[in-house]
């Protein structure tokens, strides 16, 4: 199985991604490749700095598109779905790729979201990408756990 997790941010070298390496790492012991991709260009640094929000959604959208084929797209957003993590690991079942993609600061255009699969929500608080990226690894674990029946997610 193949996860990747693609994310709205600048690739940094930091506590945040060392811990995102260890959960890559562990979910090897699974079968399971998992990838974290941060995604940033000049027309995202451009609407952003210009802090236009359709301009940023697009942006974003224009730079995820590409990776919305062949597997099953997931959307980190607000307004997604609550999962617990038994619930969490059932979108693994049967799948040969799964894609998350974490939106920049101004969020999914409506047409990104309609072209992904589903959308789900970490939580209703509002968190930072680099915690967001780190708590999503950290669940994708978790469900593979849950699926193996390991006493990691007890």
């Amino acid at each position: 199985m193949k996860i990747r997790v693609y994310c709205i941010s600048k690739p940094e070298k930091d506590a945040y991604a060392e811990l995102g390496e260890h959960f890559k790492k562990l979910a090897r012991s699974f079968n399971v490749e998992l990838e974290i991709l941060d995604i940033f260009n000049k027309q995202i640094a451009q609407a952003q700095k210009a802090a236009n929000e359709a301009e940023s959604s697009l942006a974003y959208k224009e730079a995820l598109q590409r990776y919305l084929s062949g597997a099953h797209n997931i959307a980190l957003t607000p307004e997604g779905k609550l999962y617990d993590s038994h619930a969490f690991s059932q979108i693994f079942h049967h799948k040969q790729e799964v894609n998350f993609f974490i939106g920049g600061a101004y969020g999914f255009e409506p047409g990104f979201l309609k072209s992904c699969h589903q959308s789900l929500s970490l939580s209703p608080l509002t968190l930072g990408h680099k915690v967001a990226k780190v708590v999503l690894c950290e669940q994708i674990y978790r469900g593979l756990t849950i699926m193996h029946n390991h006493p990691y997610h007890k």
